[in-house]
Formats: structure tokens, sequence, C-alpha cells
């Protein structure tokens, strides 16, 4: 994870209060303490604009229009992940497009990362065959078969292109917005599903009651800190797991885990179990993901606490993998002095009480 935007944030209604100097996205394990750190200057709270940002510095210098107003912590974390995971040429059509259309607000910024693809940024006017291949290229979605690419007539392209007139001069090149529509992906309360960290399961989480007009679902990526739970949970207007529905988007748990787990019928309180789960895997290695499978398939665990509980006691397994000798994973042996179906049904230690701001 590299630091994309550095901002110097403050409470606006109380400057005495000091300013805090973070960076983002905000560094994986630290996002707690990042909100603690604002909620001592009492800002950084889930769902309002009440963090001003007093500098900020950024390889996309467009945003330095956002010096001067009033930011969510999670609107700037969601933006730098957006533009951390650009791939060669976006960068220039986000600052092109960004400086064209005069942004300052930060809904705007990252609306714009989900379309700023449709625009065609010319940098150079040395070799208008790449100008013309790379606009029809732009046209078509960002890519096409090498055949069709190579057949473009580059030069006829981007004589038409230029001669049709409807650029626009930017320090960062001339650009030609493409029809592009700002369209409205983020509705400034909740944000589209854009996994960035190496989540395990993304889960779809909406009211029990149903979306209030003009609302979005919320996405819920595991593993995810007590305050990402929180704060997720709060963008839907829900202040506790139980009262929301839930369904997975995705998974990337391993297979046997994934088989036995109801994925099919979650609810909201399986939420604090599914975590603590993805927790205890995310720690696993590659050679433990496999015999974590052939465990749960020795144990006939179901749910996602057994299979949680046999992942953070995996040592207590002896595994050969691909012989066959017990289970299509590998031979497994429980060598704990525990009953296998005790120490699957053994509470867990008792966590702190989910605190909803």
């Amino acid at each position: 994870m590299s630091e994309v935007i550095r901002a110097v944030l403050s409470n606006v209604q109380h400057p005495e209060y000091g300013q805090v100097s973070m960076p983002f996205p905000i560094p994986t394990g630290e996002y707690d303490e990042t909100i603690e750190v604002l909620q001592e200057k009492d800002v950084g709270y889930s769902a309002n604009r009440d963090c001003i940002v007093d500098e900020v510095e950024s390889a996309y210098d467009v945003l330095e229009a956002l010096k001067g107003t009033l930011v969510n912590v999670d609107e700037l974390n969601y933006l730098a992940k957006r533009l951390d995971s650009f791939c060669t040429g976006e960068d220039i059509q986000f600052v092109a497009m960004a400086h064209k259309l005069a942004l300052t607000d930060i809904k705007d910024f990252i609306n714009l990362t989900f379309c700023c693809q449709q625009a065609t940024v010319i940098t150079s006017f040395a070799d208008l065959e790449k100008i013309g291949k790379d606009h029809v290229m732009t046209l078509n979605g960002g890519g096409m078969p090498m055949d069709q690419y190579q057949a473009i007539d580059g030069k006829a392209e981007a004589l038409r292109l230029i001669q049709g007139g409807g650029g626009t001069i930017t320090p960062y090149g001339v650009v030609y917005d493409n029809g592009m529509v700002l369209e409205q992906h983020y509705n400034g309360h909740q944000f589209p599903a854009y996994p960035y960290d190496s989540s395990l399961m993304v889960l779809e989480v909406t009211p029990q009651q149903g979306l209030a007009e003009r609302k979005n679902p919320e996405y819920l990526y595991l593993p995810a800190s007590a305050q990402q739970i929180e704060r997720t949970l709060l963008r839907i207007g829900v202040d506790a797991p139980y009262n929301v529905q839930v369904r997975l988007d995705f998974d990337e748990l391993p297979d046997i885990v994934a088989y036995k787990l109801d994925l099919e019928h979650l609810s909201g309180d399986d939420i604090p179990e599914l975590n603590r789960m993805c927790q205890s895997i995310q720690l696993l290695a590659g050679e433990e993901i496999e015999k974590l499978n052939a465990v749960v398939l020795m144990a006939g665990a179901s749910g996602a606490s057994p299979i949680c509980r046999l992942a953070e006691n995996l040592d207590q397994f002896d595994f050969i993998p691909g012989t066959g000798q017990l289970n299509e994973c590998g031979y497994v042996s429980y060598h704990g002095e525990m009953p296998l179906e005790e120490l699957m049904r053994e509470e867990p230690a008792e966590q702190p009480e989910m605190r909803m701001m």
C-alpha cells in the first residue's frame, strides 16, 4: 500500500484542538488508531463531513482544490484507494478531466475515478499514428484485440479528432471528454463496492427494513476492524449487526471452508463470527490453508465458529498432503488433549462489546 494523499486535517469549529497530518490510504492495521487520533480532535466521525482540509499533498496535484473544504475521512480513504489502483494512463486522464471540469468537491473527485477512462488526453503531437490508435482504443473501453488495434489508420483518426474541435488545453495535455458524463456512482453517503485490501469476504449490507429512497447498499470487507464494521453499518443508518440484511458479494475463502458455510443464507448476526473466522484464516500461509481444508473435512465442521476454532488450533493436527489416506486433501490426524467436538465448541475469549457511535 503506497501513500497517495497526505492531508492535514483539523476541526473547523475548534482550530485550537490542533491539526492531524495523515497518509491515505490509511495503512492496513492502523484504521482504528487513526480514527481514535481524529476523534481526540472531535472530528472523524462516521457519516459527517467534519474534517477541514488545511493542506493536501499528492502526485495528483488537482487535489489541492480540496484545501479549505470539508470532507469525511472515509471519503479521503476511498478516493486514495481508487487512485492507488489506477493503471498507466488513468492518472493523466483523471487530472486532465478534473482540471477541465474545475472540480473542488471530494464527491466529484470520487465519481471521476469511475469515468475518467473515457477521456482522450494528448500529451504530445509527435506521433499521430499512436494518438489515433490509442483514441480508438479508449472509445472501445480501453481494450481491443491486437489485430484490430494494428488495423486502425491512426493518423486519420488523430486528424479527425484534432480537426473536429472539442479539445480543452490543460496543464496535463489537450483533453477530449468523448461525451463523458460524471455519473453519480458515489451518492455522498454509501460507497460503491471496491475491494482493495486482501479481503476474504465482501458482504453487501442493507437495513432490515430495506433501503430508503436514494440510498444504496454498503459493502463490508472481511476481515475488518471494529471501527470499520461500525462505520460501515452507520452509513446505512444501522446501529447493530442484527439490524441488517446480508448478501455475499464474493469470497476468496478456501474451497472446503466456503463449501461448509451456508453462504446463501447469511444474516447480520453472522457478521461477528464470520469476521473472526476471516481474521484467523488471513493469518495462515499457503500450506496452512491446504491443511485447514483437510482439517475441516476430517472434523466434519460447518459454520463460521467451529471453522474459526480449527483455524486457531491447526498446530494440534498433523497433515500430509496428497496421500489420500483419509480425505481428498490428504492424511490428517488430531493430537490435542481436548476432544475434537469440544475444541470446536469452546467459547472464545470474551470480545470487547461493539460500540456504535
